[in-house]
Protein backbone atom coordinates (compact mmCIF):
# COMPACT_ATOMS: atom_id res chain seq x y z
CA UNK A 1 0.00 0.00 0.00
CA UNK A 2 1.42 3.57 -1.02
CA UNK A 3 1.82 6.36 1.91
CA UNK A 4 1.16 9.82 1.18
CA UNK A 5 3.76 12.48 1.69
CA UNK A 6 3.82 16.29 1.23
CA UNK A 7 6.57 18.12 0.07
CA UNK A 8 7.06 21.84 0.52
CA UNK A 9 9.93 22.61 -2.41
CA UNK A 10 11.83 25.73 -1.49
CA UNK A 11 12.61 28.46 -3.89
CA UNK A 12 15.64 28.02 -4.53
CA UNK A 13 14.65 24.70 -6.92
CA UNK A 14 13.66 27.17 -9.46
CA UNK A 15 15.92 30.23 -9.15
CA UNK A 16 19.30 28.75 -7.87
CA UNK A 17 21.54 31.13 -6.38
CA UNK A 18 23.76 33.15 -8.92
CA UNK A 19 20.74 32.77 -11.28
CA UNK A 20 18.82 35.54 -13.44
CA UNK A 21 15.69 33.47 -12.76
CA UNK A 22 15.06 33.14 -17.02
CA UNK A 23 12.20 31.00 -18.10
CA UNK A 24 14.79 28.29 -19.27
CA UNK A 25 16.68 28.27 -16.03
CA UNK A 26 13.52 27.49 -14.29
CA UNK A 27 12.74 24.95 -16.98
CA UNK A 28 15.96 23.28 -16.39
CA UNK A 29 15.78 23.27 -12.79
CA UNK A 30 11.78 22.40 -12.47
CA UNK A 31 13.11 19.41 -14.22
CA UNK A 32 15.80 18.36 -11.27
CA UNK A 33 13.18 18.84 -8.90
CA UNK A 34 10.79 16.80 -10.24
CA UNK A 35 13.07 13.72 -10.92
CA UNK A 36 13.45 14.16 -7.05
CA UNK A 37 9.69 13.27 -6.96
CA UNK A 38 9.32 10.61 -9.51
CA UNK A 39 11.88 8.91 -6.60
CA UNK A 40 9.81 9.26 -3.87
CA UNK A 41 7.16 7.79 -6.21
CA UNK A 42 9.16 4.73 -6.84
CA UNK A 43 9.73 4.82 -2.65
CA UNK A 44 5.84 4.27 -2.96
CA UNK A 45 4.45 7.43 -1.86
CA UNK A 46 1.56 9.72 -3.27
CA UNK A 47 2.52 13.07 -3.65
CA UNK A 48 1.04 16.56 -2.51
CA UNK A 49 3.68 19.18 -4.09
CA UNK A 50 3.38 22.98 -2.49
CA UNK A 51 6.16 25.73 -3.32
CA UNK A 52 7.44 28.73 -3.09
CA UNK A 53 7.39 32.11 -5.28
CA UNK A 54 9.30 34.77 -3.37
CA UNK A 55 11.43 35.83 -6.57
CA UNK A 56 8.46 35.36 -9.02
CA UNK A 57 6.35 37.24 -7.41
CA UNK A 58 8.43 39.96 -6.46
CA UNK A 59 9.20 40.77 -10.86
CA UNK A 60 5.30 40.14 -10.98
CA UNK A 61 5.06 43.36 -9.02
CA UNK A 62 7.78 45.20 -10.67
CA UNK A 63 6.51 44.14 -14.12
CA UNK A 64 2.50 45.66 -12.51
CA UNK A 65 4.32 48.67 -10.88
CA UNK A 66 6.41 49.73 -13.87
CA UNK A 67 3.73 49.37 -16.70
CA UNK A 68 0.88 50.81 -14.77
CA UNK A 69 0.78 53.63 -17.38
CA UNK A 70 -0.49 51.48 -20.04
CA UNK A 71 -2.04 48.57 -18.51
CA UNK A 72 -4.13 47.83 -15.35
CA UNK A 73 -1.94 47.20 -12.07
CA UNK A 74 -2.40 44.23 -9.72
CA UNK A 75 -2.42 43.73 -6.30
CA UNK A 76 -0.59 41.27 -4.10
CA UNK A 77 -3.24 38.44 -4.49
CA UNK A 78 -3.62 38.50 -8.04
CA UNK A 79 -0.04 38.81 -8.10
CA UNK A 80 0.31 35.80 -5.79
CA UNK A 81 -2.11 34.10 -8.19
CA UNK A 82 -0.13 34.55 -11.10
CA UNK A 83 2.18 33.00 -9.75
CA UNK A 84 0.69 30.05 -8.70
CA UNK A 85 -0.30 29.20 -12.43
CA UNK A 86 3.50 30.31 -13.50
CA UNK A 87 5.18 28.04 -11.36
CA UNK A 88 2.83 25.18 -11.33
CA UNK A 89 2.65 25.27 -14.86
CA UNK A 90 6.29 24.62 -14.80
CA UNK A 91 6.50 21.93 -12.39
CA UNK A 92 3.25 20.04 -13.86
CA UNK A 93 5.17 20.21 -17.13
CA UNK A 94 8.33 18.64 -15.43
CA UNK A 95 6.43 16.43 -13.60
CA UNK A 96 4.89 15.18 -16.84
CA UNK A 97 7.54 14.79 -18.55
CA UNK A 98 9.78 13.11 -16.19
CA UNK A 99 7.28 10.43 -14.92
CA UNK A 100 6.46 10.13 -19.08
CA UNK A 101 10.31 9.15 -19.03
CA UNK A 102 10.29 6.95 -16.30
CA UNK A 103 7.16 5.11 -17.60
CA UNK A 104 4.74 5.55 -14.65
CA UNK A 105 1.53 6.34 -15.03
CA UNK A 106 0.71 8.96 -12.27
CA UNK A 107 -1.54 12.01 -13.49
CA UNK A 108 -0.88 15.28 -12.43
CA UNK A 109 -2.63 18.66 -11.90
CA UNK A 110 -1.48 21.85 -10.58
CA UNK A 111 -4.32 23.85 -8.22
CA UNK A 112 -4.58 27.42 -7.79
CA UNK A 113 -5.36 27.73 -3.99
CA UNK A 114 -6.61 30.17 -1.37
CA UNK A 115 -5.46 30.63 1.97
CA UNK A 116 -8.26 31.67 4.81
CA UNK A 117 -5.93 34.57 7.23
CA UNK A 118 -8.04 36.29 9.90
CA UNK A 119 -8.51 40.04 9.74
CA UNK A 120 -7.83 40.40 13.55
CA UNK A 121 -4.74 38.56 13.10
CA UNK A 122 -2.13 40.76 14.42
CA UNK A 123 0.27 40.72 11.85
CA UNK A 124 -2.41 42.57 9.75
CA UNK A 125 -1.44 45.31 12.32
CA UNK A 126 2.04 45.13 11.96
CA UNK A 127 3.35 44.33 8.34
CA UNK A 128 6.94 43.13 8.54
CA UNK A 129 7.38 40.91 5.59
CA UNK A 130 9.55 42.51 2.68
CA UNK A 131 8.36 42.30 -0.71
CA UNK A 132 9.25 43.63 -4.02
CA UNK A 133 12.72 45.97 -5.07
CA UNK A 134 14.08 48.42 -2.99
CA UNK A 135 13.69 51.99 -3.42
CA UNK A 136 15.66 55.76 -2.81
CA UNK A 137 14.11 57.17 0.06
CA UNK A 138 12.54 60.38 -2.26
CA UNK A 139 10.29 56.81 -4.02
CA UNK A 140 9.43 55.27 -0.91
CA UNK A 141 8.28 58.75 0.87
CA UNK A 142 5.75 59.22 -2.91
CA UNK A 143 4.37 55.29 -2.98
CA UNK A 144 3.89 55.59 0.91
CA UNK A 145 1.88 58.39 0.36
CA UNK A 146 0.25 57.51 -2.99
CA UNK A 147 -0.62 54.01 -2.13
CA UNK A 148 -0.35 54.06 1.26
CA UNK A 149 2.46 51.18 1.43
CA UNK A 150 4.21 50.87 4.97
CA UNK A 151 8.12 51.29 4.34
CA UNK A 152 10.77 50.02 6.04
CA UNK A 153 14.50 50.70 5.68
CA UNK A 154 17.66 48.35 4.88
CA UNK A 155 20.65 50.26 5.88
CA UNK A 156 22.32 48.97 3.56
CA UNK A 157 20.35 48.44 0.35
CA UNK A 158 17.36 51.72 0.60
CA UNK A 159 13.88 51.34 1.25
CA UNK A 160 11.44 48.30 1.08
CA UNK A 161 7.85 47.73 1.02
CA UNK A 162 6.63 45.67 3.93
CA UNK A 163 3.22 43.54 3.73
CA UNK A 164 1.41 41.24 6.67
CA UNK A 165 2.30 37.95 7.32
CA UNK A 166 -0.77 36.41 8.91
CA UNK A 167 -1.09 32.77 10.05
CA UNK A 168 -2.75 30.49 7.67
CA UNK A 169 -5.81 28.99 9.06
CA UNK A 170 -7.73 27.13 6.42
CA UNK A 171 -6.88 25.61 2.56
CA UNK A 172 -10.14 26.50 0.88
CA UNK A 173 -9.64 23.78 -1.91
CA UNK A 174 -8.80 21.05 1.03
CA UNK A 175 -11.80 18.66 -0.27
CA UNK A 176 -10.75 18.90 -3.65
CA UNK A 177 -7.38 18.27 -2.72
CA UNK A 178 -7.83 15.25 -0.61
CA UNK A 179 -10.51 14.09 -3.72
CA UNK A 180 -7.66 14.54 -5.97
CA UNK A 181 -5.28 12.11 -3.85
CA UNK A 182 -7.73 9.71 -3.05
CA UNK A 183 -7.46 9.31 -6.70
CA UNK A 184 -3.87 8.95 -6.88
CA UNK A 185 -3.27 12.14 -8.74
CA UNK A 186 -0.37 14.31 -8.07
CA UNK A 187 -1.63 17.99 -6.72
CA UNK A 188 0.25 20.79 -6.80
CA UNK A 189 -1.12 23.60 -4.74
CA UNK A 190 -1.23 25.85 -2.26
CA UNK A 191 2.22 27.38 -4.16
CA UNK A 192 3.72 31.10 -1.79
CA UNK A 193 1.40 29.55 1.08
CA UNK A 194 -1.41 30.47 -1.18
CA UNK A 195 -3.57 33.27 -2.05
CA UNK A 196 -4.20 34.65 1.24
CA UNK A 197 -8.39 35.70 1.93
CA UNK A 198 -10.74 36.26 4.37
CA UNK A 199 -14.24 35.72 5.23
CA UNK A 200 -16.66 39.05 4.83
CA UNK A 201 -20.12 37.78 5.77
CA UNK A 202 -19.68 34.23 4.72
CA UNK A 203 -17.87 35.46 1.06
CA UNK A 204 -14.21 35.48 0.16
CA UNK A 205 -11.99 38.50 -0.50
CA UNK A 206 -8.29 38.70 -1.45
CA UNK A 207 -6.49 41.03 1.19
CA UNK A 208 -2.31 42.37 0.65
CA UNK A 209 -0.46 40.05 2.46
CA UNK A 210 2.31 37.04 2.21
CA UNK A 211 1.36 33.52 4.22
CA UNK A 212 4.68 32.00 5.01
CA UNK A 213 4.91 28.96 2.25
CA UNK A 214 5.82 26.27 5.37
CA UNK A 215 3.30 26.98 7.50
CA UNK A 216 0.71 26.65 5.24
CA UNK A 217 1.68 22.99 3.95
CA UNK A 218 2.43 22.21 7.61
CA UNK A 219 -1.58 23.05 7.92
CA UNK A 220 -2.29 21.04 4.47
CA UNK A 221 -0.06 18.39 5.37
CA UNK A 222 -1.62 17.77 8.90
CA UNK A 223 -5.74 18.60 7.64
CA UNK A 224 -4.39 15.72 4.70
CA UNK A 225 -3.27 13.40 7.73
CA UNK A 226 0.18 12.46 5.33
CA UNK A 227 2.60 9.98 6.47
CA UNK A 228 5.65 12.26 5.75
CA UNK A 229 5.91 16.14 5.51
CA UNK A 230 8.71 17.05 3.93
CA UNK A 231 10.89 20.57 3.33
CA UNK A 232 13.22 20.76 0.89
CA UNK A 233 15.57 23.88 1.27
CA UNK A 234 19.14 24.91 0.48
CA UNK A 235 21.03 22.95 3.16
CA UNK A 236 21.15 19.31 3.04
CA UNK A 237 20.52 19.34 6.80
CA UNK A 238 19.38 21.01 9.88
CA UNK A 239 22.07 22.92 11.40
CA UNK A 240 22.68 24.13 15.13
CA UNK A 241 25.01 27.01 15.33
CA UNK A 242 24.59 27.58 11.80
CA UNK A 243 27.95 28.93 9.48
CA UNK A 244 29.82 29.50 13.07
CA UNK A 245 32.80 26.76 13.60
CA UNK A 246 31.12 24.74 15.68
CA UNK A 247 27.91 23.87 13.38
CA UNK A 248 26.74 20.56 13.78
CA UNK A 249 24.40 19.11 11.74
CA UNK A 250 20.94 17.17 13.07
CA UNK A 251 20.52 13.58 11.29
CA UNK A 252 18.19 12.19 14.12
CA UNK A 253 15.66 14.48 16.18
CA UNK A 254 12.62 14.14 18.58
CA UNK A 255 10.25 16.94 18.26
CA UNK A 256 10.89 17.84 21.67
CA UNK A 257 14.25 17.88 21.41
CA UNK A 258 13.94 20.64 18.23
CA UNK A 259 11.53 22.42 20.60
CA UNK A 260 14.79 22.83 22.65
CA UNK A 261 16.97 23.99 20.32
CA UNK A 262 14.63 26.64 18.59
CA UNK A 263 13.71 27.70 22.67
CA UNK A 264 17.67 28.23 22.33
CA UNK A 265 17.85 30.53 19.59
CA UNK A 266 19.42 28.36 16.75
CA UNK A 267 16.74 28.74 14.24
CA UNK A 268 16.44 32.88 13.71
CA UNK A 269 13.09 33.57 12.32
CA UNK A 270 14.47 35.12 8.16
CA UNK A 271 15.39 31.30 8.02
CA UNK A 272 15.06 28.02 9.49
CA UNK A 273 12.74 29.53 11.77
CA UNK A 274 9.42 28.97 10.10
CA UNK A 275 10.22 25.82 8.89
CA UNK A 276 11.08 24.21 12.25
CA UNK A 277 7.92 25.88 13.36
CA UNK A 278 5.84 24.24 11.00
CA UNK A 279 7.22 20.81 11.46
CA UNK A 280 6.56 21.01 15.09
CA UNK A 281 2.87 22.22 14.01
CA UNK A 282 2.58 18.92 11.83
CA UNK A 283 3.76 16.41 14.45
CA UNK A 284 2.02 17.68 17.26
CA UNK A 285 -0.72 17.78 15.40
CA UNK A 286 -0.60 14.19 14.66
CA UNK A 287 2.23 14.13 12.39
CA UNK A 288 4.09 10.99 12.26
CA UNK A 289 7.76 12.20 10.45
CA UNK A 290 9.24 14.75 8.57
CA UNK A 291 12.35 15.71 6.93
CA UNK A 292 14.82 18.69 6.27
CA UNK A 293 17.16 18.33 3.40
CA UNK A 294 18.16 19.87 -0.14
CA UNK A 295 15.88 18.38 -2.73
CA UNK A 296 18.95 16.67 -4.21
CA UNK A 297 18.97 14.35 -1.20
CA UNK A 298 15.51 14.02 -0.59
CA UNK A 299 14.92 10.46 -1.52
CA UNK A 300 17.76 9.48 0.16
CA UNK A 301 17.13 11.37 3.59
CA UNK A 302 13.50 9.46 3.27
CA UNK A 303 15.06 6.49 3.22
CA UNK A 304 16.95 7.58 6.56
CA UNK A 305 20.39 8.24 4.75
CA UNK A 306 20.54 11.98 4.50
CA UNK A 307 18.95 15.09 5.67
CA UNK A 308 17.25 15.30 9.40
CA UNK A 309 14.46 13.19 10.35
CA UNK A 310 12.01 14.59 13.00
CA UNK A 311 9.74 12.18 14.53
CA UNK A 312 7.50 12.38 17.77
CA UNK A 313 8.36 11.62 20.83
CA UNK A 314 8.86 8.53 22.21
CA UNK A 315 9.68 7.39 18.29
CA UNK A 316 13.30 5.52 18.41
CA UNK A 317 15.88 8.45 17.04
CA UNK A 318 18.06 6.28 14.99
CA UNK A 319 15.36 3.51 13.59
CA UNK A 320 15.50 2.87 9.96
CA UNK A 321 12.48 4.27 7.58
CA UNK A 322 10.29 1.44 6.51
CA UNK A 323 9.64 1.73 2.87
CA UNK A 324 6.46 0.05 1.80
CA UNK A 325 6.97 -0.06 -2.10
CA UNK A 326 4.50 -0.05 -4.52
CA UNK A 327 5.29 -1.08 -8.38
CA UNK A 328 5.06 1.87 -10.52
CA UNK A 329 1.88 1.15 -13.13
CA UNK A 330 4.12 0.77 -16.38
CA UNK A 331 3.16 3.01 -19.53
Amino acid sequence: MSKTALVAVGGNSLIRAGEKGTIAEQVANARRTARAMVGLIRLGYRLIITHGNGPQVGAQLLRSERASDVVYGQTLDVCGAACQGEVGYLLEQALRNELYDAHIDTPVVSLVTQTVVSPDDPAMREPSKPIGPFYSRADAEERKRLLGWHIVEDAARGYRRVVPSPEPLEIVELDIIRMLVARKVLVVSTGGGGIPVVRVNGELQGVEAVIDKDRASALLASQLGVDLFAISTDTDYVYLNYKKPDQTPLTHVSVSQLEEYLRAGHFPAGNMGPKIESVIHFLRSGGKEAVITSFELLCAAVAGRAGTRIVPDGALPGEAVEQELEEPVLR
